[in-house]
């Protein structure tokens, strides 16, 4: 098992791993740069991924929602998996139609678990939770693939933080 585990982060990161020169949100320039969409849009990765972060979800998950937008391809996958429903929310209400930002099944009620894809401050999942708890969604668990250190700010806010890989599992991974 450990071994599939390695295999899998070494995956991750061959795929996702860039080098060259890189502006990143902070304005900092680094020659290196983690590019999750890499792995999302790769459909076999992506599966695996999705197969690993199954026993992460609560037992009594009632619907997963994937937060926009790296959270949507895992959401999915993870959907089909395990069979239970995929809402997907959006970092604003649409201005016309239904005019929601939470698609998908109502959540009132029903115990749900954010997705995301890599956590860094914790600070987009916190937003999205107040909204959704503005709404009277209780939202206490959120799994992502990669927690690159928004464990604590999260369980701040009152959120368990479940990670298939801390980024340093994904940069120690030796060829």
């Amino acid at each position: 098992m450990a071994q599939d585990r390695d295999v899998l982060a070494r995956r991750i990161r061959d795929v996702a791993k860039l080098t060259g020169r890189f502006t990143l949100r902070s304005g900092k320039v680094s020659d290196t740069y983690f590019d999750k969409y890499l792995f999302e849009s790769d459909p076999e990765l992506l599966r695996a991924i999705a197969s690993a972060m199954v026993p992460l979800l609560p037992a009594d998950a009632e619907v997963l929602c994937g937060l926009e937008l790296g959270g949507i391809p895992l959401v999915t996958v993870l959907s089909q998996l395990t069979g239970l429903p995929a809402a997907f929310i959006r970092k604003k209400a649409k201005r016309y139609g239904t005019e929601k930002y939470a698609e998908g099944p109502p959540l009132g009620g029903k115990r749900i678990v954010l997705v995301e894809d890599v956590v860094s401050s914790g600070g987009a999942i916190a937003d999205f939770a107040n909204r959704l708890r503005g709404d009277g969604v209780v939202v206490d668990v959120a799994v992502c693939v990669v927690d690159r250190g928004g464990r604590e700010a999260l369980y701040e806010q009152g959120i368990e933080l479940r990670a298939l890989y801390a980024m340093a599992e994904i940069e120690a991974c030796i060829r």
